[in-house]
């Protein structure tokens, strides 16, 4: 399986409470409401970071940048299903999550990149 890997930050005036609310109750649902438009999307994860407290043990040892906000995993079956013609309804719907993503995520400061995945246990 081919897996899109979204880092996400959130805009710099939203806290950490607002911005995992306004990612989970609104962009959630619209991602699962436009599920049938994009039929290549085979699971959604949404991972929450926590507190920047809870993680510095494991990031400080390591010499590690700051943490994201999160990340956002979307599993496809492979590249030709990712960058398939999806049909002008999965373009319109992938404009309409790219437009709302705007509206919590800082862009410019999100990192995005595909995987592959290779399963150790």
């Amino acid at each position: 399986m081919i897996k899109l890997v979204f880092c996400c930050r959130r805009k710099p005036e939203m806290s950490r409470e607002a911005f995992q609310k306004r990612w989970l109750d609104v962009h959630g649902p619209l991602v699962r409401k436009l599920r049938e438009q994009i039929p290549s999307m085979k699971r959604y994860v949404q991972s929450h970071s926590l507190p920047d407290e809870v993680s510095e043990a494991v990031r400080a040892p390591r010499g590690a940048l700051e943490a994201f906000d999160g990340i956002t995993e979307v599993w496809f079956d492979d590249l030709e299903s990712l960058g398939g013609d999806g049909g002008e309804a999965a373009r319109a719907a992938a404009i309409q999550l790219l437009e709302d993503e705007g509206k919590f995520l800082d862009l410019p400061k999100c990192h995005v990149f595909l995987t592959e995945e290779h399963e150790i246990f």
